[in-house]
């Protein structure tokens, strides 16, 4: 039987890297491809009309180089600037919390992607996630938590379909960071020691502020930080440069400690209260995308997680006649976002998720 060729998203960091070496001593033939998304990256901006490559694509062409493997880079900067950027902008505008790293998987990584992957020959495509897919005895696919509950990344595929979870290989889902670095090692990966980003990858020095300033000066009006009540505690310089749950920079003197609940983009105000108004019984959703299971039942009841990094929440589950999803938690939960994603889990199995279009608080 003819070996499966699996095209490897390389980032030129170590998981990606690991995950292209551990495929190709499985014995597929392992291709690497790298994407070009953005000249303006974390700590760097490159000008990719005069020749020059980012850090990324120089790193995942030396691991390919020393695995072997070709190596493909594809330039994917205008789909990424209208399917992520753009949203992440636009939500900002609207006063939201917007998650890139969920919006990018659908749309580039396991979309464009894996379309450019079938494109090349390839049977899968495989990326450095920690996170898991199965098979469920229906047939359905799925995602399941990484082991290591640490690095866990299921949150952010929760968008993706059954036609691009049949064709996704995830080897390090298995694995903690420690043992990737451990093998990478062992391995002589060029990149076994290079340092982990956590920032978002298309802004500068994580300064999402002074992107929006740039990009989306016009949203960041000065205004009020008002309470429930109307009355003027204090200004704020955009209200996009706020948070719901925030409490420090708040520049306000009061008896109690105060938090940000609401956003008012149409009143250009930032609503802050005591600390029980930044907890909510419920939220309604839209979007919703199910994986684990075909379609929704009234009073199905999961763990419910409101953002990455964020514990569960036990959660009864209903959709309104005009298509939101309800979400009442058995418990309140602490400052539901919306732009946010709420993800449901049965046990270690991903079920789906939800863009969080607002609390509810009665």
């Amino acid at each position: 039987m003819d070996k499966k060729t699996v095209a490897v998203a390389m980032s030129g960091g170590v998981d990606s890297s690991l995950t292209a070496a551990l495929l190709a001593e499985q014995g597929y033939k392992v291709i690497g491809i790298t994407m070009l998304l953005t000249e303006e990256g974390r700590s760097e901006t490159v000008n990719v009309a005069a020749g020059e490559e980012p850090d990324c694509v120089r790193d995942a062409k030396k691991v390919a180089a020393a695995l072997g493997i070709e190596h493909h880079t594809v330039d994917f900067r205008k789909e990424f600037q209208a399917n992520v950027i753009d949203y992440f902008l636009s939500e900002y505008a609207k006063g939201r919390t917007p998650n890139p790293c969920v919006m990018c998987n659908p749309s580039m990584k396991f979309g464009l992607l894996l379309d450019k992957a079938r494109e090349l020959g390839a049977d899968f495509l495989a990326t450095g996630h920690y996170a898991r897919i199965g098979q469920l005895e229906n047939g359905r696919y799925v995602v399941k938590k990484g082991l290591d509950e640490h690095k866990d990344q299921s949150y952010a595929l929760h968008r993706l379909p059954q036609t691009s979870l049949q064709h996704i290989l995830l080897p390090l889902g298995d694995m903690t960071k420690e043992h990737v670095r451990e093998l990478a090692e062992k391995m002589d990966l060029p990149v076994a020691h290079k340092a982990e980003s956590q920032e978002i990858c298309f802004v500068p020095h994580d300064d999402y502020k002074a992107f929006l300033q740039k990009h989306r000066p016009k949203c960041l009006r000065k205004g009020n930080i008002v309470n429930d009540e109307g009355k003027v505690l204090g200004r704020h310089n955009g209200v996009p440069l706020y948070t719901i749950g925030q409490r420090k920079g708040l520049g306000i003197a009061a008896p109690e400690p105060l938090y940000v609940h609401k956003l008012d983009m149409q009143h250009n105000e930032v609503v802050v209260g005591g600390n029980t108004s930044v907890f909510a019984k419920g939220l309604l959703a839209s979007d919703a995308n199910w994986i684990a299971i075909d379609k929704l039942e009234d009073g199905m009841e999961f763990g419910a997680k409101i953002r990455y990094g964020k514990r569960e929440a036990q959660a009864r589950l209903s959709m309104q006649a005009d298509g939101l999803l309800k979400v009442e938690f058995a418990e309140p939960q602490r400052a539901v976002t919306p732009g946010q994603f709420v993800v449901f889990y049965d046990d270690d199995v991903l079920v789906g998720g939800a863009m969080i279009e607002q609390a509810i608080n009665d």
